[in-house]
Protein backbone atom coordinates (compact mmCIF):
# COMPACT_ATOMS: atom_id res chain seq x y z
CA UNK A 1 0.00 0.00 0.00
CA UNK A 2 2.89 2.38 0.74
CA UNK A 3 4.29 1.76 -2.77
CA UNK A 4 0.94 2.76 -4.29
CA UNK A 5 0.74 5.92 -2.15
CA UNK A 6 4.23 7.00 -3.20
CA UNK A 7 3.27 6.65 -6.86
CA UNK A 8 0.05 8.62 -6.39
CA UNK A 9 1.23 11.33 -3.99
CA UNK A 10 4.98 11.93 -3.94
CA UNK A 11 6.98 13.95 -6.45
CA UNK A 12 3.85 15.28 -8.15
CA UNK A 13 3.57 18.81 -9.50
CA UNK A 14 2.17 21.19 -6.89
CA UNK A 15 -1.58 21.70 -7.22
CA UNK A 16 -2.57 25.29 -6.50
CA UNK A 17 -5.38 25.18 -3.93
CA UNK A 18 -4.87 28.80 -2.84
CA UNK A 19 -4.04 31.68 -5.23
CA UNK A 20 -0.32 32.48 -5.04
CA UNK A 21 -0.87 36.04 -3.81
CA UNK A 22 -3.19 34.85 -1.02
CA UNK A 23 -0.91 32.22 0.49
CA UNK A 24 -0.54 32.66 4.25
CA UNK A 25 2.59 34.27 5.64
CA UNK A 26 5.21 31.86 6.99
CA UNK A 27 7.88 32.29 9.66
CA UNK A 28 10.73 29.85 9.01
CA UNK A 29 12.55 28.82 12.21
CA UNK A 30 15.95 27.41 11.35
CA UNK A 31 17.98 25.90 14.25
CA UNK A 32 21.71 25.86 13.55
CA UNK A 33 24.70 24.39 15.34
CA UNK A 34 28.12 24.04 13.77
CA UNK A 35 29.09 23.96 10.11
CA UNK A 36 29.37 21.12 7.63
CA UNK A 37 30.45 21.28 3.96
CA UNK A 38 26.85 21.54 2.71
CA UNK A 39 25.45 24.03 5.22
CA UNK A 40 25.76 27.21 3.17
CA UNK A 41 24.31 25.58 0.05
CA UNK A 42 21.43 24.10 2.04
CA UNK A 43 20.64 27.43 3.71
CA UNK A 44 20.86 29.33 0.44
CA UNK A 45 17.99 27.29 -1.02
CA UNK A 46 15.70 28.88 1.60
CA UNK A 47 16.77 32.37 0.55
CA UNK A 48 15.76 31.47 -3.02
CA UNK A 49 12.24 30.23 -2.23
CA UNK A 50 9.49 31.40 -4.58
CA UNK A 51 6.89 32.44 -2.02
CA UNK A 52 5.00 35.73 -1.62
CA UNK A 53 5.37 36.35 2.12
CA UNK A 54 7.83 34.65 4.44
CA UNK A 55 10.62 35.43 6.89
CA UNK A 56 13.75 33.45 7.72
CA UNK A 57 14.66 33.34 11.41
CA UNK A 58 18.15 31.89 11.82
CA UNK A 59 18.85 30.58 15.31
CA UNK A 60 22.32 29.95 16.77
CA UNK A 61 22.83 29.06 20.43
CA UNK A 62 26.52 29.80 21.00
CA UNK A 63 28.16 33.16 20.33
CA UNK A 64 31.33 31.49 19.00
CA UNK A 65 29.53 29.10 16.64
CA UNK A 66 31.03 29.23 13.10
CA UNK A 67 27.48 29.02 11.71
CA UNK A 68 27.11 32.71 12.59
CA UNK A 69 29.59 33.69 9.87
CA UNK A 70 27.70 31.56 7.33
CA UNK A 71 24.45 33.29 8.30
CA UNK A 72 25.96 36.77 8.03
CA UNK A 73 27.35 35.94 4.60
CA UNK A 74 23.90 34.95 3.34
CA UNK A 75 22.22 37.94 5.00
CA UNK A 76 24.63 40.16 3.11
CA UNK A 77 24.15 38.31 -0.18
CA UNK A 78 20.33 38.47 0.00
CA UNK A 79 19.48 41.91 1.47
CA UNK A 80 15.98 41.83 -0.04
CA UNK A 81 15.00 38.64 1.77
CA UNK A 82 13.27 39.19 5.11
CA UNK A 83 15.75 37.38 7.36
CA UNK A 84 17.03 37.84 10.90
CA UNK A 85 19.71 36.19 13.02
CA UNK A 86 19.04 35.24 16.66
CA UNK A 87 22.05 34.38 18.83
CA UNK A 88 22.03 33.02 22.37
CA UNK A 89 18.71 31.23 22.60
CA UNK A 90 16.66 31.15 25.79
CA UNK A 91 16.90 28.42 28.42
CA UNK A 92 13.37 27.15 29.05
CA UNK A 93 13.94 23.40 29.44
CA UNK A 94 16.22 20.47 28.66
CA UNK A 95 15.61 20.39 24.89
CA UNK A 96 18.49 22.32 23.24
CA UNK A 97 16.60 22.75 19.96
CA UNK A 98 13.65 24.40 21.72
CA UNK A 99 16.00 26.59 23.77
CA UNK A 100 17.69 27.71 20.55
CA UNK A 101 14.39 28.49 18.79
CA UNK A 102 12.63 30.35 21.61
CA UNK A 103 13.65 33.96 20.79
CA UNK A 104 12.77 33.47 17.12
CA UNK A 105 9.43 31.86 17.97
CA UNK A 106 8.56 34.78 20.24
CA UNK A 107 9.50 37.20 17.45
CA UNK A 108 7.73 35.34 14.63
CA UNK A 109 5.34 37.61 12.73
CA UNK A 110 3.25 35.20 10.68
CA UNK A 111 0.39 32.78 11.34
CA UNK A 112 2.27 29.71 10.11
CA UNK A 113 5.60 28.54 11.53
CA UNK A 114 7.88 26.23 9.59
CA UNK A 115 10.46 24.44 11.74
CA UNK A 116 13.09 22.98 9.45
CA UNK A 117 16.42 21.37 10.34
CA UNK A 118 19.78 22.73 9.18
CA UNK A 119 20.58 19.71 7.00
CA UNK A 120 17.49 20.12 4.81
CA UNK A 121 17.63 21.61 1.32
CA UNK A 122 14.55 22.72 -0.63
CA UNK A 123 13.33 23.54 -4.12
CA UNK A 124 11.97 27.01 -4.98
CA UNK A 125 8.37 25.71 -4.79
CA UNK A 126 8.72 23.57 -1.65
CA UNK A 127 7.03 26.06 0.66
CA UNK A 128 4.26 26.69 -1.88
CA UNK A 129 3.61 22.95 -1.95
CA UNK A 130 3.44 22.75 1.84
CA UNK A 131 1.22 25.83 2.18
CA UNK A 132 -1.21 24.41 -0.38
CA UNK A 133 -1.56 21.31 1.81
CA UNK A 134 -2.55 23.53 4.75
CA UNK A 135 -6.28 23.39 4.06
CA UNK A 136 -9.09 24.45 6.39
CA UNK A 137 -9.02 21.46 8.77
CA UNK A 138 -5.27 20.79 8.59
CA UNK A 139 -3.08 21.98 11.45
CA UNK A 140 0.26 20.45 10.45
CA UNK A 141 1.97 19.67 7.15
CA UNK A 142 5.01 17.41 7.25
CA UNK A 143 7.51 16.14 4.73
CA UNK A 144 8.51 12.50 4.37
CA UNK A 145 12.24 12.38 5.23
CA UNK A 146 14.56 11.26 2.44
CA UNK A 147 18.23 11.75 1.57
CA UNK A 148 19.88 13.57 -1.33
CA UNK A 149 22.28 11.79 -3.68
CA UNK A 150 25.78 11.96 -2.19
CA UNK A 151 29.07 10.11 -2.57
CA UNK A 152 30.13 7.03 -0.61
CA UNK A 153 28.60 3.86 0.80
CA UNK A 154 27.41 5.57 4.00
CA UNK A 155 25.24 7.83 1.83
CA UNK A 156 23.87 4.78 0.02
CA UNK A 157 23.04 3.11 3.34
CA UNK A 158 21.13 6.19 4.51
CA UNK A 159 19.29 6.46 1.22
CA UNK A 160 18.27 2.80 1.33
CA UNK A 161 16.94 3.16 4.88
CA UNK A 162 15.01 6.37 4.18
CA UNK A 163 13.68 4.91 0.94
CA UNK A 164 12.57 1.51 2.28
CA UNK A 165 12.12 0.73 5.98
CA UNK A 166 11.42 4.24 7.25
CA UNK A 167 8.76 5.30 4.73
CA UNK A 168 7.05 1.92 4.99
CA UNK A 169 6.41 2.39 8.72
CA UNK A 170 5.91 6.17 8.34
CA UNK A 171 3.18 5.81 5.73
CA UNK A 172 1.58 2.78 7.38
CA UNK A 173 1.25 4.70 10.64
CA UNK A 174 -0.28 7.76 9.00
CA UNK A 175 -2.82 5.90 6.84
CA UNK A 176 -4.00 3.86 9.85
CA UNK A 177 -4.58 6.95 11.98
CA UNK A 178 -1.38 6.79 14.05
CA UNK A 179 0.18 10.25 14.07
CA UNK A 180 3.74 9.69 12.88
CA UNK A 181 5.64 12.90 12.17
CA UNK A 182 9.34 13.72 12.12
CA UNK A 183 10.39 17.27 12.92
CA UNK A 184 12.86 17.69 10.07
CA UNK A 185 10.36 19.82 8.13
CA UNK A 186 7.01 20.73 9.71
CA UNK A 187 4.65 23.59 8.86
CA UNK A 188 2.25 24.34 11.72
CA UNK A 189 -0.40 26.84 12.72
CA UNK A 190 1.15 29.07 15.35
CA UNK A 191 -2.12 29.74 17.15
CA UNK A 192 -2.58 26.01 17.83
CA UNK A 193 0.92 25.78 19.31
CA UNK A 194 0.15 28.85 21.42
CA UNK A 195 -3.03 27.19 22.68
CA UNK A 196 -0.88 24.24 23.77
CA UNK A 197 1.44 26.59 25.67
CA UNK A 198 3.85 27.60 22.91
CA UNK A 199 7.25 26.02 22.29
CA UNK A 200 8.07 26.19 25.99
CA UNK A 201 5.45 23.49 26.64
CA UNK A 202 7.59 21.00 24.70
CA UNK A 203 10.96 21.88 26.23
CA UNK A 204 10.76 18.98 28.71
CA UNK A 205 10.91 16.45 25.86
CA UNK A 206 13.77 15.41 23.59
CA UNK A 207 11.33 14.25 20.87
CA UNK A 208 9.55 17.60 20.73
CA UNK A 209 8.26 16.90 17.22
CA UNK A 210 6.15 13.94 18.40
CA UNK A 211 4.58 15.91 21.24
CA UNK A 212 3.89 18.97 19.08
CA UNK A 213 2.10 16.73 16.60
CA UNK A 214 0.19 15.07 19.44
CA UNK A 215 -0.90 18.44 20.83
CA UNK A 216 -2.21 19.49 17.41
CA UNK A 217 -4.03 16.17 16.88
CA UNK A 218 -5.53 16.30 20.39
CA UNK A 219 -7.18 19.59 19.45
CA UNK A 220 -8.99 17.98 16.53
CA UNK A 221 -6.75 19.09 13.67
CA UNK A 222 -5.68 16.87 10.80
CA UNK A 223 -2.25 16.29 9.30
CA UNK A 224 -1.24 16.39 5.65
CA UNK A 225 1.93 15.21 3.93
CA UNK A 226 3.68 17.40 1.37
CA UNK A 227 4.13 16.03 -2.13
CA UNK A 228 7.84 16.83 -1.89
CA UNK A 229 10.12 14.93 0.48
CA UNK A 230 12.09 16.59 3.27
CA UNK A 231 15.45 16.29 1.53
CA UNK A 232 18.31 15.71 3.96
CA UNK A 233 21.65 16.87 2.60
CA UNK A 234 24.07 16.90 5.52
CA UNK A 235 27.71 17.20 4.53
CA UNK A 236 28.79 15.10 7.52
CA UNK A 237 27.82 11.44 7.40
CA UNK A 238 29.26 8.00 8.12
CA UNK A 239 28.05 4.50 8.95
CA UNK A 240 28.85 5.14 12.64
CA UNK A 241 26.81 8.37 12.62
CA UNK A 242 23.91 6.57 10.95
CA UNK A 243 24.01 3.76 13.52
CA UNK A 244 24.17 6.22 16.42
CA UNK A 245 21.19 8.11 15.02
CA UNK A 246 19.14 4.92 14.65
CA UNK A 247 19.92 3.90 18.24
CA UNK A 248 18.91 7.34 19.53
CA UNK A 249 15.62 7.22 17.64
CA UNK A 250 14.91 3.69 18.93
CA UNK A 251 15.51 4.85 22.52
CA UNK A 252 13.05 7.70 22.07
CA UNK A 253 10.38 5.43 20.56
CA UNK A 254 10.75 2.86 23.36
CA UNK A 255 10.32 5.51 26.05
CA UNK A 256 7.43 7.30 24.36
CA UNK A 257 5.56 4.24 23.08
CA UNK A 258 6.16 1.04 25.10
CA UNK A 259 4.53 -1.00 22.30
CA UNK A 260 7.74 -0.32 20.35
CA UNK A 261 9.15 -3.32 22.23
CA UNK A 262 7.63 -5.58 19.54
CA UNK A 263 9.14 -3.50 16.71
CA UNK A 264 11.76 -6.12 15.71
CA UNK A 265 9.06 -8.51 14.44
CA UNK A 266 8.19 -5.94 11.77
CA UNK A 267 11.70 -6.19 10.28
CA UNK A 268 12.40 -8.45 7.32
CA UNK A 269 14.58 -11.21 8.76
CA UNK A 270 12.65 -11.69 12.01
CA UNK A 271 9.26 -11.47 10.28
CA UNK A 272 10.32 -13.93 7.58
CA UNK A 273 11.60 -16.38 10.18
CA UNK A 274 8.42 -16.22 12.27
CA UNK A 275 6.11 -16.54 9.28
CA UNK A 276 8.25 -19.38 7.93
CA UNK A 277 8.01 -21.18 11.25
CA UNK A 278 4.21 -20.76 11.24
CA UNK A 279 3.96 -21.95 7.62
CA UNK A 280 6.02 -25.02 8.48
CA UNK A 281 3.74 -25.98 11.36
CA UNK A 282 0.50 -25.28 9.51
CA UNK A 283 1.32 -26.34 5.94
CA UNK A 284 4.52 -28.38 6.47
CA UNK A 285 6.45 -26.05 4.16
CA UNK A 286 10.23 -25.96 4.37
CA UNK A 287 11.23 -23.14 6.75
CA UNK A 288 14.43 -22.18 4.95
CA UNK A 289 12.85 -22.14 1.49
CA UNK A 290 9.97 -20.00 2.77
CA UNK A 291 12.40 -17.69 4.61
CA UNK A 292 14.50 -17.10 1.49
CA UNK A 293 11.47 -16.58 -0.78
CA UNK A 294 9.86 -14.17 1.69
CA UNK A 295 13.10 -12.18 2.04
CA UNK A 296 13.45 -12.02 -1.76
CA UNK A 297 9.90 -10.70 -2.14
CA UNK A 298 10.58 -8.12 0.60
CA UNK A 299 13.86 -7.12 -1.08
CA UNK A 300 12.14 -6.56 -4.45
CA UNK A 301 9.23 -4.69 -2.88
CA UNK A 302 11.66 -2.41 -1.06
CA UNK A 303 13.46 -1.59 -4.31
CA UNK A 304 10.16 -0.65 -5.97
CA UNK A 305 9.37 1.56 -2.99
CA UNK A 306 12.83 3.16 -3.10
CA UNK A 307 12.28 4.12 -6.74
CA UNK A 308 8.93 5.63 -5.78
CA UNK A 309 10.44 7.84 -3.09
CA UNK A 310 13.39 8.76 -5.31
CA UNK A 311 11.08 9.58 -8.22
CA UNK A 312 13.07 7.30 -10.52
CA UNK A 313 16.06 4.95 -10.37
CA UNK A 314 18.55 5.63 -7.53
CA UNK A 315 22.00 6.98 -8.30
CA UNK A 316 23.74 3.79 -7.11
CA UNK A 317 23.85 0.35 -8.72
CA UNK A 318 21.57 -2.58 -7.92
CA UNK A 319 24.57 -4.35 -6.39
CA UNK A 320 25.16 -1.40 -4.05
CA UNK A 321 21.48 -1.50 -3.18
CA UNK A 322 21.64 -5.22 -2.38
CA UNK A 323 24.68 -4.82 -0.13
CA UNK A 324 23.28 -1.76 1.66
CA UNK A 325 19.88 -3.41 2.08
CA UNK A 326 21.39 -6.56 3.58
CA UNK A 327 23.62 -4.60 5.97
CA UNK A 328 20.75 -2.33 7.04
CA UNK A 329 18.46 -5.29 7.74
CA UNK A 330 21.25 -7.08 9.61
CA UNK A 331 21.79 -4.05 11.88
CA UNK A 332 18.22 -3.89 13.17
CA UNK A 333 18.47 -6.31 16.12
CA UNK A 334 21.82 -4.88 17.27
CA UNK A 335 20.37 -1.35 17.11
CA UNK A 336 17.30 -2.38 19.10
CA UNK A 337 19.30 -4.21 21.79
CA UNK A 338 21.70 -1.26 22.10
CA UNK A 339 18.71 1.03 22.64
CA UNK A 340 17.37 -1.23 25.39
CA UNK A 341 20.76 -1.59 27.08
CA UNK A 342 21.40 2.09 27.76
CA UNK A 343 18.51 4.55 28.38
CA UNK A 344 20.72 7.63 28.06
CA UNK A 345 21.24 9.51 24.82
CA UNK A 346 23.82 11.98 23.57
CA UNK A 347 22.36 14.75 21.40
CA UNK A 348 24.02 17.93 20.26
CA UNK A 349 26.31 18.92 23.14
CA UNK A 350 24.43 17.23 25.99
CA UNK A 351 23.64 13.85 27.55
CA UNK A 352 20.15 13.00 28.73
CA UNK A 353 18.45 10.26 30.72
CA UNK A 354 15.10 9.32 29.25
CA UNK A 355 12.03 8.71 31.39
CA UNK A 356 8.96 6.69 30.56
CA UNK A 357 6.46 8.88 28.75
CA UNK A 358 9.02 10.84 26.75
CA UNK A 359 10.34 13.35 29.29
CA UNK A 360 14.05 13.52 30.05
CA UNK A 361 16.59 14.98 32.44
CA UNK A 362 19.98 16.36 31.53
CA UNK A 363 23.02 14.51 32.91
CA UNK A 364 25.44 17.12 34.19
CA UNK A 365 29.14 16.39 34.60
CA UNK A 366 30.36 16.85 38.17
Amino acid sequence: SSCVLFRLHLNKKTTEKVPYSKLAGVSLLKPLKGVDPNLINNLETFFELDYPKYEILLCVQDHDDPAIDVCKKLLGKYPNVDARLFIGGKKVGINPKINNLMPAYEGARYELVWICDSGIRVKPDTLTDMANQMTEKVGLVHGLPYVADRQGFAATLEQVYFGTSHPRSYISANVTGIKCVTGMSCLMRKDILDQAGGLIAFAQYIAEDYFMAKAIADRGWKFSMATQVAMQNSGSYSIAQFQSRMIRWAKLRINMLPATIIEPISECFVASLLIGWAAHHVFRWDIMVFFLCHCLAWFISDYIQLRGVQGGPPSFSKLDYAVAWFIRESMTIQIFLSALWDPTISWRAGRYRLRCGGTAEEILDV
